[in-house]
Protein backbone atom coordinates (compact mmCIF):
# COMPACT_ATOMS: atom_id res chain seq x y z
CA UNK A 1 0.00 0.00 0.00
CA UNK A 2 2.68 2.19 0.66
CA UNK A 3 3.87 1.92 -2.68
CA UNK A 4 0.25 2.57 -4.29
CA UNK A 5 0.30 -0.65 -5.40
CA UNK A 6 -2.94 -1.47 -3.30
CA UNK A 7 -5.32 1.32 -2.42
CA UNK A 8 -6.51 2.11 1.10
CA UNK A 9 -10.13 0.82 0.41
CA UNK A 10 -8.50 -2.50 -0.92
CA UNK A 11 -6.35 -2.94 1.91
CA UNK A 12 -8.98 -2.56 4.06
CA UNK A 13 -11.35 -5.31 2.45
CA UNK A 14 -8.02 -7.65 2.36
CA UNK A 15 -7.98 -7.69 6.33
CA UNK A 16 -11.94 -7.61 6.65
CA UNK A 17 -10.99 -11.06 5.35
CA UNK A 18 -11.03 -14.34 6.42
CA UNK A 19 -7.75 -14.12 8.24
CA UNK A 20 -7.71 -16.89 10.95
CA UNK A 21 -5.20 -18.85 12.11
CA UNK A 22 -5.72 -22.49 12.34
CA UNK A 23 -4.95 -24.71 15.34
CA UNK A 24 -5.64 -28.09 16.03
CA UNK A 25 -8.91 -27.19 18.01
CA UNK A 26 -9.65 -23.94 17.25
CA UNK A 27 -9.98 -21.25 14.50
CA UNK A 28 -8.39 -17.98 15.65
CA UNK A 29 -10.00 -14.91 14.07
CA UNK A 30 -7.01 -12.56 13.84
CA UNK A 31 -9.44 -10.10 11.13
CA UNK A 32 -12.49 -9.61 13.52
CA UNK A 33 -10.37 -6.24 15.53
CA UNK A 34 -10.56 -4.95 12.32
CA UNK A 35 -13.75 -5.87 11.40
CA UNK A 36 -15.42 -5.37 14.48
CA UNK A 37 -13.59 -3.13 16.57
CA UNK A 38 -12.77 -5.49 18.95
CA UNK A 39 -10.57 -8.96 18.75
CA UNK A 40 -12.00 -12.13 19.28
CA UNK A 41 -12.60 -13.03 23.04
CA UNK A 42 -11.69 -16.41 24.81
CA UNK A 43 -14.84 -18.17 26.60
CA UNK A 44 -12.73 -19.88 29.18
CA UNK A 45 -15.17 -23.22 29.68
CA UNK A 46 -14.75 -25.99 28.00
CA UNK A 47 -11.48 -25.35 27.09
CA UNK A 48 -7.98 -26.68 29.02
CA UNK A 49 -5.43 -24.41 30.44
CA UNK A 50 -3.06 -25.73 27.41
CA UNK A 51 -5.64 -24.85 24.86
CA UNK A 52 -6.39 -20.95 26.70
CA UNK A 53 -2.80 -20.26 26.49
CA UNK A 54 -2.61 -21.33 22.99
CA UNK A 55 -5.31 -19.47 21.64
CA UNK A 56 -4.07 -16.06 24.05
CA UNK A 57 -0.60 -16.71 22.32
CA UNK A 58 -1.86 -16.27 18.83
CA UNK A 59 -4.34 -13.33 19.78
CA UNK A 60 -0.98 -11.38 21.69
CA UNK A 61 1.42 -12.28 19.01
CA UNK A 62 -0.43 -10.56 16.58
CA UNK A 63 -0.69 -7.21 18.57
CA UNK A 64 -4.09 -7.47 19.54
CA UNK A 65 -5.81 -7.79 23.09
CA UNK A 66 -6.96 -10.50 25.13
CA UNK A 67 -10.16 -11.16 26.96
CA UNK A 68 -10.40 -14.56 28.12
CA UNK A 69 -13.72 -15.12 29.90
CA UNK A 70 -15.35 -16.92 33.15
CA UNK A 71 -12.21 -18.67 34.41
CA UNK A 72 -11.84 -19.68 37.86
CA UNK A 73 -8.98 -19.05 40.18
CA UNK A 74 -6.75 -22.41 39.58
CA UNK A 75 -7.51 -22.22 35.72
CA UNK A 76 -6.23 -18.39 35.69
CA UNK A 77 -3.11 -19.01 38.00
CA UNK A 78 -2.01 -22.25 35.62
CA UNK A 79 -2.41 -19.97 32.70
CA UNK A 80 -0.82 -16.74 33.96
CA UNK A 81 2.77 -18.67 34.35
CA UNK A 82 2.54 -19.32 31.02
CA UNK A 83 1.80 -15.45 29.82
CA UNK A 84 4.03 -13.06 30.62
CA UNK A 85 1.80 -9.75 31.74
CA UNK A 86 -1.60 -11.27 31.99
CA UNK A 87 -3.66 -10.14 34.74
CA UNK A 88 -6.31 -11.97 36.58
CA UNK A 89 -9.44 -10.13 37.35
CA UNK A 90 -11.00 -12.06 40.13
CA UNK A 91 -14.31 -10.00 40.61
CA UNK A 92 -14.84 -10.28 36.55
CA UNK A 93 -13.98 -13.84 36.66
CA UNK A 94 -11.24 -12.82 33.44
CA UNK A 95 -7.78 -12.81 32.24
CA UNK A 96 -6.30 -10.05 30.11
CA UNK A 97 -3.50 -9.41 27.87
CA UNK A 98 -3.12 -6.39 26.68
CA UNK A 99 -1.25 -5.27 23.34
CA UNK A 100 -1.01 -1.68 24.53
CA UNK A 101 -1.02 0.27 27.85
CA UNK A 102 -4.85 0.87 29.21
CA UNK A 103 -6.20 4.44 28.55
CA UNK A 104 -8.25 6.76 30.78
CA UNK A 105 -11.50 5.54 29.62
CA UNK A 106 -14.50 7.27 28.23
CA UNK A 107 -17.00 8.86 30.59
CA UNK A 108 -20.37 8.38 30.28
CA UNK A 109 -21.26 4.68 31.59
CA UNK A 110 -23.04 3.83 34.60
CA UNK A 111 -23.32 0.21 35.81
CA UNK A 112 -26.10 -0.31 38.65
CA UNK A 113 -26.61 -3.75 40.48
CA UNK A 114 -29.43 -4.81 42.74
CA UNK A 115 -27.64 -7.01 45.43
CA UNK A 116 -23.92 -7.47 46.05
CA UNK A 117 -24.85 -11.25 44.66
CA UNK A 118 -25.16 -9.58 41.19
CA UNK A 119 -21.73 -7.91 41.40
CA UNK A 120 -19.57 -10.58 39.56
CA UNK A 121 -21.98 -10.28 36.51
CA UNK A 122 -21.42 -6.02 36.31
CA UNK A 123 -17.42 -6.55 37.36
CA UNK A 124 -17.23 -8.45 33.93
CA UNK A 125 -19.38 -5.99 31.82
CA UNK A 126 -17.22 -2.87 33.32
CA UNK A 127 -13.95 -4.67 32.44
CA UNK A 128 -15.15 -5.18 28.52
CA UNK A 129 -16.20 -1.89 28.37
CA UNK A 130 -13.12 -0.80 29.91
CA UNK A 131 -11.63 -2.52 27.46
CA UNK A 132 -13.25 -1.05 24.52
CA UNK A 133 -12.37 2.48 25.67
CA UNK A 134 -14.86 3.40 28.68
CA UNK A 135 -14.47 3.90 32.24
CA UNK A 136 -17.45 2.58 34.26
CA UNK A 137 -19.30 4.54 37.29
CA UNK A 138 -20.54 1.80 39.56
CA UNK A 139 -23.85 2.20 41.45
CA UNK A 140 -23.73 -0.70 43.57
CA UNK A 141 -26.48 -2.69 45.99
CA UNK A 142 -29.39 0.20 44.82
CA UNK A 143 -32.13 -2.54 44.29
CA UNK A 144 -36.10 -1.48 44.05
CA UNK A 145 -36.31 -3.32 47.74
CA UNK A 146 -34.17 0.34 48.83
CA UNK A 147 -35.51 2.46 45.87
CA UNK A 148 -34.00 5.86 48.05
CA UNK A 149 -30.61 3.91 47.39
CA UNK A 150 -30.72 4.32 43.63
CA UNK A 151 -32.22 7.56 43.89
CA UNK A 152 -29.32 8.73 45.81
CA UNK A 153 -27.39 8.45 41.73
CA UNK A 154 -30.21 10.25 40.30
CA UNK A 155 -28.09 13.18 38.76
CA UNK A 156 -25.33 10.97 37.37
CA UNK A 157 -27.98 8.43 36.21
CA UNK A 158 -29.31 11.50 34.14
CA UNK A 159 -26.00 12.57 32.34
CA UNK A 160 -25.12 8.83 31.44
CA UNK A 161 -24.75 8.06 27.69
CA UNK A 162 -25.75 4.15 28.80
CA UNK A 163 -26.61 2.76 31.65
CA UNK A 164 -26.25 -1.38 32.48
CA UNK A 165 -28.92 -2.41 35.37
CA UNK A 166 -28.06 -6.11 36.54
CA UNK A 167 -30.57 -7.63 38.64
CA UNK A 168 -31.60 -11.48 39.99
CA UNK A 169 -35.21 -12.14 41.49
CA UNK A 170 -37.41 -10.64 40.03
CA UNK A 171 -35.40 -8.47 37.40
CA UNK A 172 -37.48 -5.13 38.51
CA UNK A 173 -34.27 -2.50 38.61
CA UNK A 174 -33.96 -1.95 35.07
CA UNK A 175 -37.48 -1.31 34.43
CA UNK A 176 -37.39 1.32 36.87
CA UNK A 177 -33.85 2.82 35.78
CA UNK A 178 -35.17 2.82 32.55
CA UNK A 179 -37.95 4.83 33.70
CA UNK A 180 -35.98 7.95 35.22
CA UNK A 181 -33.31 8.15 31.97
CA UNK A 182 -33.21 9.23 28.41
CA UNK A 183 -30.37 7.28 27.18
CA UNK A 184 -30.24 3.44 26.52
CA UNK A 185 -30.47 0.95 29.78
CA UNK A 186 -28.86 -2.38 28.92
CA UNK A 187 -30.85 -5.10 31.65
CA UNK A 188 -28.54 -7.60 32.83
CA UNK A 189 -30.57 -10.78 34.28
CA UNK A 190 -28.41 -12.98 36.49
CA UNK A 191 -29.09 -16.22 37.96
CA UNK A 192 -29.47 -15.32 41.78
CA UNK A 193 -32.71 -15.58 43.42
CA UNK A 194 -35.23 -18.18 45.06
CA UNK A 195 -37.77 -20.77 43.55
CA UNK A 196 -38.78 -19.83 40.65
CA UNK A 197 -36.11 -16.69 40.25
CA UNK A 198 -33.56 -19.45 40.61
CA UNK A 199 -31.67 -19.73 37.35
CA UNK A 200 -32.89 -16.06 36.38
CA UNK A 201 -35.23 -17.37 34.34
CA UNK A 202 -38.03 -14.94 36.18
CA UNK A 203 -35.31 -11.80 36.03
CA UNK A 204 -35.04 -12.07 32.25
CA UNK A 205 -39.28 -12.86 31.65
CA UNK A 206 -39.46 -9.69 33.82
CA UNK A 207 -37.15 -7.83 31.83
CA UNK A 208 -38.44 -8.84 28.87
CA UNK A 209 -42.03 -7.76 29.33
CA UNK A 210 -41.04 -4.71 30.48
CA UNK A 211 -42.73 -1.39 29.53
CA UNK A 212 -40.17 1.10 30.18
CA UNK A 213 -39.34 1.79 26.35
CA UNK A 214 -35.68 2.77 26.55
CA UNK A 215 -34.84 -0.63 27.90
CA UNK A 216 -32.88 -3.89 25.76
CA UNK A 217 -31.92 -7.04 27.42
CA UNK A 218 -29.25 -9.51 26.98
CA UNK A 219 -29.49 -13.02 28.33
CA UNK A 220 -28.98 -14.00 31.89
CA UNK A 221 -25.73 -13.38 33.78
CA UNK A 222 -24.09 -12.22 30.47
CA UNK A 223 -22.03 -9.38 31.29
CA UNK A 224 -19.72 -9.83 28.21
CA UNK A 225 -22.63 -8.85 26.04
CA UNK A 226 -23.87 -6.22 27.94
CA UNK A 227 -20.06 -4.64 28.25
CA UNK A 228 -19.54 -4.84 24.72
CA UNK A 229 -22.79 -3.13 23.38
CA UNK A 230 -22.16 -0.74 26.35
CA UNK A 231 -19.12 0.47 25.05
CA UNK A 232 -20.13 0.62 21.51
CA UNK A 233 -22.94 2.67 22.53
CA UNK A 234 -20.35 4.91 25.11
CA UNK A 235 -18.01 5.85 22.28
CA UNK A 236 -20.27 6.78 19.51
CA UNK A 237 -22.66 8.80 21.82
CA UNK A 238 -22.32 12.74 22.40
CA UNK A 239 -21.75 13.66 25.89
CA UNK A 240 -24.72 15.02 27.48
CA UNK A 241 -24.05 19.20 28.78
CA UNK A 242 -24.31 19.44 32.35
CA UNK A 243 -26.03 21.94 33.58
CA UNK A 244 -25.17 24.14 36.36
Amino acid sequence: MRKGATSVEAALERLRGDHLERLAFAAVDLGRAVRTGFPEVVYGPGKTTEQIVAIARRLHGAKQTVLVTRVGPEVAEEALRHLPGAVHHPAARAITLRSKPASKGRPGLIVVTAGTADQPVAEEAILVAGLMGSAAERAFDVGVAGIHRLLEHRAALLQANVIVAVAGMEGALPSVVAGLVDCPVIGVPTSTGYGVGAGGEAALRSMLSSCSAGLTVVNVDNGFGAGYVAGLINLRARRKVQHG
